[in-house]
């Protein structure tokens, strides 16, 4: 059996608002097979009143991929966890994390972090509506918090309602005067909190978030926990994530350019359908990141993909940028 059917969230993607879209999620995909994605949140409340199969749209080849909620309701969340199954969702993941002012103004996301049993009953209730795992991701606590012990607590409420999986990211979140950019950069990390929550809760499965940027720090935290999710690492340098997927896998990762190839027929098919390139290639912008000519690579893609009628032929021009005589690249 594979490391990635024995624990699936061994390896994830950070959730990101305004940035998983399904064609982030397709091109992750592409550039690890064994890595398990995130949408961005979507409120309980826009499923209720919006438009469900427009918000709740992927890709199969995502799979496995995990919607992720917001809210305090747990009626709504309950309705909307169920809407998320019923598309084949493989997961469900309540946002106990988010600092925004406008998640505050809800009373949700991190903020709920201060009431462990509002957010049980929540996670109850979502658990109770579906059959797939109910997981929370949250940080190591807000504002006055800075013990262990309630972290603990909070973790014991959602335990005790059904959710099997934690994923923590391993930074206070400051709810007044820091921006969501500055709570993910200001406040130390403290994997030590994490590493101790695991030990507390050996049932529980933990996987940590924030600030890992290297193989080296994955190798590191799975020796404590049981996963590791990657955010600005997979969105500053795609690349980055095929290379600790083929690490953990021991399957060697994809060229670069194979990548982009086997993304072709997915850019032509969403051109056809009236999606503009520069809505799929921004999130290739970095696949050359730290390599002779992904400067150019960037800016020529960039620069061309914005155009109406921008095509294929816009990644063949980026692509160029990397390429010596003869078609070959000239670093590998």
């Amino acid at each position: 059996m594979s490391n990635a059917v024995a624990n699936p969230w061994r390896l994830c993607v950070a959730p990101m608002m305004d940035w998983t879209d399904t064609h982030c999620r397709y091109f992750h995909r592409l550039l690890s097979p064994g890595a398990r994605l995130y949408t961005e949140m979507l409120t309980a409340a826009a499923l209720v009143h919006g438009d469900r199969a427009h918000l709740l749209a992927y890709n199969p080849e995502e799979h496995p991929v995990a919607l992720q909620l917001g809210g305090a309701d747990p009626v709504a969340l309950a309705a909307a966890a169920r809407w998320g199954a019923d598309a084949g969702y493989d997961e469900i993941n309540l946002n106990v994390c988010c600092p925004s002012d406008r998640v505050q103004s809800g009373a949700f996301g991190a903020c709920q972090m201060r009431d462990p049993a509002q957010v049980g009953d929540c996670v109850r209730a979502m658990h109770e509506a579906v059959s797939v795992p109910v997981t929370v991701k949250c940080r190591i606590g807000v504002d006055a918090q800075d013990d262990d012990a309630d972290l603990f607590a909070f973790a014991a409420s959602v335990a005790a309602a059904g959710a099997r999986v934690l994923i923590v990211h391993a930074r206070k979140a400051w709810l007044k005067g820091l921006s969501p950019k500055q709570n993910r950069e200001v406040p130390p990390l403290n994997y030590a909190r994490v590493y101790r929550l695991k030990q507390e809760f050996p049932a529980l499965t933990v996987v940590i978030n924030g600030g890992i940027d290297e193989l080296a720090a994955v190798r590191e935290h799975l020796r404590h926990v049981d996963g590791v999710m990657l955010g600005r690492l997979a969105y500053q340098n795609p690349y980055a994530l095929a290379c600790v997927d083929a690490a953990l896998s021991g399957v060697p990762p994809p060229s670069r350019e194979a990548v982009l190839r086997r993304l072709r027929a997915y850019i032509e098919m969403r051109r056809a359908g009236g999606v503009r390139l520069a809505s799929i290639t921004r999130h290739v912008l970095g696949l050359y990141h730290g390599e002779f000519g992904g400067r150019a690579f960037r800016r020529v893609l960039s620069e061309r993909a914005h155009a109406a009628d921008a095509g294929w032929e816009a990644v063949e021009a980026a692509l160029a940028e990397v390429r010596g005589d003869g078609g070959q690249r000239r670093v590998a």
